[in-house]
């Protein structure tokens, strides 16, 4: 066999270092853009100590229940079964924010906190009940959660306040490359996106960070750098090194 004297191994390394180079790049995130990590914009993200309150809005699917009185209440809040929002069995607060309250009729709740909402029906009820104990459950609270999260996807909310430590772990926890030092929270101010990024690793921090997400939000989970090199590394570097390796073994061999 004729040896290949001029032969430059080098040459078979330039496609190696080209593949490392290249995937060197960071991991592009689904949302870039956003303010200076840390600071939280006074009034949009409010602390869990801050005391918020959900406001009926319009298209919110609304149970009603009306103790010691069936007939009354939509969706059983009092009884054996609690309906959820896939049995089909509550009120649609409608386009111009009314619910049809069975015996009363059309009320108007859209605006109102929970609480505003169900003294409003036990007032009225009062006329034919006496002292009628109400309830109201929101059954579409709802926030979204995407990123590096085992369960991404939308996460629904059984109660008011939750803070951005509950929604995660309903969410399944971080996925292996979730970065938990760039959390991000996107919530619709006045139509117009507000967004914040919070660390939840420094323990010092943790209250400060640890908000309230709002129904609505979008909660953001980005990856960390390394993911876009494993990737790379297990799709191209690694078959890329075995193969130079291998042809650099024949020919020390055979040449």
């Amino acid at each position: 066999m004729r040896p290949l004297r001029n032969f430059n191994t080098n040459a078979l390394l330039f496609p190696l270092v080209l593949v490392l180079t290249l995937s060197s790049c960071k991991t592009e995130n689904l949302f870039s853009r956003a303010p200076k990590e840390g600071t939280i914009p006074e009034g949009n993200f409010p602390k869990n100590t801050d005391n918020y309150s959900y406001i009926i809005r319009k298209d919110d699917k609304i149970n009603l229940g009306v103790w010691n009185n069936d007939d009354l209440s939509v969706g059983f809040v009092f009884g054996q079964i609690n309906s959820g929002v896939d049995q089909g069995k509550w009120l649609l607060v409608d386009a111009d924010g009314n619910i049809p309250v069975p015996k009363i009729g059309n009320l108007k709740v859209e605006g109102l906190t929970i609480v505003e909402a169900k003294k409003m029906i036990a007032t009225a009820l009062s006329q034919t009940i006496q002292s009628p104990i109400v309830d109201l459950k929101v059954l579409n609270m709802e926030v979204t959660v995407l990123g590096e999260v085992k369960l991404p996807g939308k996460v629904h909310l059984d109660k008011e306040k939750n803070t951005l430590v509950e929604v995660l772990g309903l969410a399944g926890d971080f996925d292996f490359y979730g970065d938990k030092k760039k959390i991000q929270v996107i919530r619709s101010v006045d139509n117009k996106p507000q967004s914040i990024t919070l660390d939840l690793t420094n323990l010092d921090s943790l209250s400060a960070n640890n908000i309230l997400v709002h129904p609505g939000d979008i909660v953001y989970v980005r990856a960390k750098k390394r993911k876009a090199w494993d990737k790379t590394a297990y799709s191209t570097v690694i078959p890329a090194a075995s193969a130079i390796t291998a042809i650099l073994l024949i020919i020390k061999t055979f040449f």
